[in-house]
């Protein structure tokens, strides 16, 4: 299996990210410039956390108008899985590849700690090495991490179980219903604001977020041997 992990300016947990998919999983992963027009030879894309352009506008915003949108928009189209971590999901929210809106955080800071979640859904390609309703700890960091939609929006999330993961023992940001990750209709793209990236060994304090990858592999691998 193939990984691209694309690259803005201003990303910044790119290397962890590609550390994970290279020394933890053992994959094939390259990095991919925001200026690249193809993703073409990738099984999956992720697009990691950081302030790509220094978050100006709105978390994402500009990072939407890249070259590299329109190849991630064509992978999207042919049911490539894309993982979008933090300002990834910031991206995948402007580039309107996932429904809703990244507020400010309600307290008006920046956040970063360890955070529980509980896992709403583990019938997905990112979720399926966990336990329906596992609570796991993964760190979140971020000042504009308050995930907000519309009522419609939110019963359509409800009913199509793309809520993913939510936030347990608190909601640090005020994301309506403690949202902290979901996917879209077809559920090929998750976007989660806390980075499992950094929970991957207990060195760490928790290697929680590693099934997170583990199950894009599993997934991509059980789906390529039945088309074989």
């Amino acid at each position: 299996m193939k990984f691209a992990v694309v690259v803005f300016p201003g990303t910044s947990c790119e290397v962890d990210t590609y550390d994970v998919i290279k020394h933890k999983l053992n994959e094939d992963v390259e990095y991919v410039s925001h200026v690249s027009d193809s993703l073409d030879q990738y099984d999956a894309i992720l697009i990691p956390g950081g302030a790509s352009y220094g978050d100006a506008v709105r978390p994402g915003a500009i990072a939407n108008m890249q070259p590299i949108l329109k190849s991630i928009k064509k992978a999207a189209e042919k049911g490539k899985l894309i993982l979008g971590i933090g300002n990834g999901f910031q991206i995948l929210l402007e580039a309107g590849l996932l429904p809703g809106a990244m507020l400010k955080n309600e307290n008006l800071k920046f956040i970063c700690k360890q955070v529980q979640l509980k896992v709403e859904n583990n019938n997905t390609a990112y979720t399926s090495a966990y336990e329906k309703a596992e609570q796991i700890t993964i760190p979140i960091a971020h000042g504009k991490g308050n995930y907000f939609c519309d009522e419609a929006t939110l019963a359509e999330l409800k009913s199509n179980n793309q809520i993913i993961f939510t936030y347990t023992s608190e909601n640090p940001n005020g994301s309506i219903e403690n949202i902290a990750g979901i996917t879209n209709k077809q559920g090929n793209i998750l976007g989660l604001m806390p980075h499992p990236e950094r929970a991957v060994d207990t060195l760490f304090g928790s290697e929680d977020g590693l099934k997170i990858f583990q199950s894009i592999v599993r997934n991509w691998r059980e789906s390529h041997a039945t088309n074989a």
